[in-house]
């Protein structure tokens, strides 16, 4: 098992987290005819919030971030990003665990959105997320507080 923690981010995180979402979402956008290199990584740094996203860390270095971010009716689990070579390690379902662990407390849903043919959507159907919507490109998700 692989050790992790999360910290609050800072604002100069955001070219590392650009870089890592870039990277993460190559495929995925690649198959559905949406990846830009300079676009993908622009999407990140516009609705970059420090205030609503903590950096996933193992050994020191920066591995994943996700944001949790309070709309009116429910949290949204956004830009919730993990390197590659960490994907599958158990490190995705603890972070996610302790995310949704805060937000049950609220007693409102968390809702996300996923890409098409995505294999995170199987992380978040194991965390208890059920298909609210969906288009061509993106799947939306709701879970309901325990």
């Amino acid at each position: 098992m692989v050790t992790w923690n999360i910290r609050p981010a800072a604002a100069s995180d955001v070219g590392a987290v650009a870089d890592l979402r870039a990277t993460v979402l190559r495929a995925d956008l690649e198959r559905l005819g949406r990846y830009d290199q300079e676009r993908v990584r622009q999407r990140l740094r516009d609705g970059f919030e420090p205030a609503h996203t903590w950096i996933i860390e193992v050994g020191g270095a920066l591995v994943g971030c996700a944001a949790l971010r309070r709309a009116e009716d429910a949290y949204w689990l956004e830009h919730f990003y993990l390197a590659s070579h960490l994907q599958s390690r158990g490190v995705g379902s603890g972070v996610l665990r302790e995310l949704l662990g805060w937000c049950d407390g609220s007693g409102v849903p968390v809702r996300l959105n996923v890409l098409q043919g995505s294999p995170a959507r199987r992380l978040y159907e194991r965390h208890g997320f059920t298909l609210e919507s969906e288009d061509p490109v993106d799947v939306f998700m709701v879970r309901q507080p325990t």
